[in-house]
């Protein structure tokens, strides 16, 4: 055996040997504990598994012996021992041994919190950009040129998006471009009444009036698609009719312009219900929203040129800088448009979060914020009978909701039970 200067009497206790650093070409210092790799090995109760072609001389300082897993040297003592360092093998999901544990997202560990934070914007979006879009009516009465603007802005969007990637852009062919045609004439009708609507008359009463839409879209499924619809949902949308009714009766800016606008709308955005569930494809919601909207802004130019044209080159963009400024007049259509796609967004975003049942009841909590927030931001005076209309037709919609949401949950749930 070799011979070891200021031998240390202690046992080495470790049954692996740990990584050392290795000094193959230099003298060891007088200070330093030499080992040849016989008696190193004769040591050792284990053998080496970690390289077995050693260098013939290891040198192991007794100021600090270094892992290579820790920086922080060990200091002298009497005793020399040489921790054991545990491999943290990955196991089949790629955890560690049990040692660690990979730290969870914010939106994995607060669930709801994120839910909620959908839910917010949404209803603020909304808000907000019904409440921009009415002022902009006030001074830009030009609902057909600012219909084109909203889409406009999110088409851009939606080309920014895709050339940075986010989404990644999804090919289209001839057969898809035929089946999204009629959803993208069908939303840029509806959207585009709703606009000539919200000019016309108060955004309460245009809401109040959309609150219509779910008697049409069950009118369409029955008549139009053969589908059954259950007595319930029928008896659900009475209260609806009714207060609708009673709203328009004695709405204070009633015109007829607005109320069969906002109908045309109903109408128009039920036949894209229908043809949206005839157009399904495995092309995922953000890019079909993305075409539908180059479509139907396709659609939406011919008639805000023949329509507004001549009146916006005589006098409308002059008048509406000349109230509002250049800058603020531009501001303000850049951001109805931006605020017009990103509440629809969001508005998808949330379905896929919660269940349809919670959905459809935030979708009316929607519209009553939309309606109260209106009314104290511009002032609107309402009647008794067209409050009580409005609240009339705002509980049946909710009930409606939440009957169609239980059918189809249940229709889901006879769907997973196997058949015998």
């Amino acid at each position: 055996m070799a011979s070891i200067t200021n031998i240390i009497h202690s046992p080495i206790h470790s049954h692996r040997l740990p990584s050392f650093r290795l000094f193959p070409n230099r003298t060891a210092p007088a200070n330093s504990l030499v080992l040849n790799r016989r008696s190193l090995a004769s040591r050792l109760n284990s053998p080496l598994t970690e390289n077995p072609t050693v260098s013939p001389s290891v040198e192991l300082s007794n100021k600090a012996i270094g892992l290579l897993s820790f920086r922080k040297p060990l200091k002298s003592r009497s005793d020399v021992h040489l921790p054991v360092v545990k491999a943290a093998a990955a196991d089949a999901d790629g955890a560690s041994d049990g040692l660690t544990s990979p730290s969870k997202s914010f939106g994995a560990r607060f669930p709801a919190l994120i839910t909620g934070f959908y839910f917010f914007m949404w209803y603020f979006l909304n808000v907000i950009f019904n409440i921009l879009n009415k002022k902009v009516y006030n001074y830009f009465p030009y609902p057909y040129f600012v219909s084109v603007i909203h889409l406009l802005v999110g088409v851009v969007y939606c080309l920014v998006s895709w050339a940075v990637g986010l989404p990644k852009r999804a090919p289209i062919d001839k057969e898809l471009l035929l089946l999204l045609t009629p959803v993208s004439l069908c939303h840029a009708l509806g959207h585009v009444m709703s606009n000539v609507s919200f000019a016309a008359v108060a955004v309460s009463f245009t809401h109040t009036i959309k609150a219509l839409e779910p008697f049409f879209n069950a009118a369409a499924s029955q008549f139009v698609l053969g589908h059954q619809i259950p007595f319930s949902l029928w008896l659900s949308l009475a209260p609806v009719v009714l207060g609708v009714s009673m709203a328009s009766l004695t709405e204070l800016s009633f015109n007829w312009t607005g109320f069969v606008s906002a109908m045309i709308s109903n109408i128009a955005f039920t036949y894209r219900s229908i043809y949206s569930k005839k157009a399904m494809t495995g092309m995922d919601s953000t890019n079909v929203y993305a075409y539908t909207s180059i479509i139907a802004l396709l659609f939406c130019i011919p008639p805000a040129v023949m329509i507004e044209g001549p009146q916006l080159l005589q006098h409308g963009f002059k008048d509406a800088i000349a109230k509002v400024g250049l800058q603020k007049f531009l501001s303000d259509l850049f951001w109805i448009g931006m605020f017009y796609h990103l509440y629809n967004q969001l508005a998808a975003n949330t379905l896929e979060r919660v269940a349809p049942l919670t959905h459809a009841v935030g979708n009316v909590l929607k519209r009553v914020f939309v309606i109260g927030f209106s009314i104290v931001v511009f002032g609107n005076r309402i009647s008794t009978q067209t409050g009580i209309g409005t609240a009339i037709a705002i509980a049946g919609v909710a009930i409606y909701s939440l009957i169609k949401a239980n059918l189809e949950e249940q229709k889901r749930r006879a769907a997973k039970i196997p058949s015998s």
